[in-house]
């Protein structure tokens, strides 16, 4: 099929700060001010390449929107828009565990879940085919009544309620791939039976307090959720027979209606905030076993939303490689580190490793059935 595949993005996004952090502490003594691991930098490396490649013109822009308040009432509680409204007033917020803000942060925050939303409506139209929203404040920690971890709203999971409630999709999909666990989309859809939750992830890394083999969704919806929480060091080897046994059964026997991809890059080799060894490769293999399954069962209906990934000389050509075969188009370009980091030691998939994903692989069999 002929792909269309669109694009989200806004200056404004670049204009989100989290306040004066070194790393993930907040600055002051004795923490020296510094810079922070989730900052402008790999977001708008990604839209600089694209710019200066000329890619970007094989793309279709969709124009973002803020969320209304309504619509967020769909993901988040009442009382936690309200502490954000209030916060944005404020030199300096924490909305959550980690989840720094400054004045005007909601607001683009907004601007970024609205960007998801438009994604979606743009695909339901037939505008676009499948769409890559390059998004921030990022968004898959975010929980109904929290933040957490630099994100301040569930964009993914607003996603995916917006397919439901404005588009009628019975049943939708998120896989995570995120470095760290998908908590947000888990306990937002903990216990409804149209959303199958999938996350990928270092195993007790972030949040430390879930993302077990053993969370399989709430007693409407058991079997709705499957965590893989893969050992540290892990590379392709790992991730590849985790898509083959594990995500693409689930998604072929919940048959959703449209699949999200909360997508984090710091899965990737010399990530800073994590310990697995990815290569742009991997990235785009992952894409294609995901857009083949859409174009082959729901017209394509593919959003990827951008999540983590912190080295910002390494983050934008591996989402250059997401979004070349999102296209079907290649740029051109050649990853500097590309073949250095899938010639790497430690890909082939090791005992350990196994055994964790042939555990998640059984769980596939009390994933709901979908359509026949």
């Amino acid at each position: 099929m002929e792909r269309r595949t669109g694009f989200v993005w806004h200056e404004r996004y670049m204009w989100h700060e989290g306040g004066r952090i070194a790393g993930i502490v907040p600055a002051g003594y004795p923490v020296e001010p510094g810079s922070p691991h989730e900052s402008v930098a790999t977001k708008r490396r990604i839209k600089n390449l694209l710019d200066a490649s000329g890619f970007i013109d094989q793309l279709f822009q969709v124009k973002p929107r803020e969320a209304t308040r309504a619509e967020l009432l769909r993901v988040h509680t009442p009382a936690y828009l309200d502490r954000l409204e209030a916060l944005n007033r404020e030199a300096e917020g924490l909305a959550g565990l980690d989840g720094f803000m400054t004045r005007g942060s909601y607001d683009i925050a907004r601007l970024s879940a609205g960007g998801a939303l438009a994604a979606v409506d743009a695909i339901y139209a037939g505008a676009v085919t499948n769409a890559y929203a390059l998004i921030r404040p990022v968004g898959h920690h975010a929980e109904a009544d929290q933040g957490m971890g630099f994100c301040l709203l569930s964009n993914a999971a607003l996603a995916a309620a917006h397919a439901m409630a404005a588009h009628g999709a019975a049943r939708v999909a998120l896989v995570d791939i995120d470095v760290h666990h998908g908590n947000g989309a888990q306990r937002i859809f903990w216990n409804d039976p149209r959303v199958l939750t999938i996350s990928l992830h270092q195993d007790a890394w972030f949040p430390a307090d879930c993302g077990a083999l053993d969370e399989r969704g709430g007693p409407d919806a058991f079997g709705t959720n499957i965590n893989v929480p893969l050992p540290a060091g892990c590379g392709w080897g790992a991730y590849e027979t985790t898509f083959q046994t594990v995500v693409m059964p689930a998604l072929e026997r919940f048959r959703p209606d449209f699949v999200i991809v909360p997508c984090g890059f710091d899965a990737g080799a010399q990530d800073p905030l994590g310990r697995m060894i990815l290569h742009g490769g991997a990235f785009a293999a992952m894409t294609e076993m995901l857009l083949a399954f859409c174009e082959r069962t729901i017209g394509g209906r593919l959003l990827f939303t951008h999540e983590g990934g912190y080295n910002p000389y390494t983050v934008p050509f591996m989402a250059l490689a997401v979004l070349e075969t999102l296209s079907g188009r290649q740029s051109g370009v050649t990853d500097p580190l590309g073949e250095v980091f899938a010639n790497m030691k430690g890909h082939a998939l090791l005992p350990h490793q196994a055994q964790l994903i042939a555990e998640a692989a059984a769980m596939v069999a009390d994933v709901p059935g979908g359509r026949g």
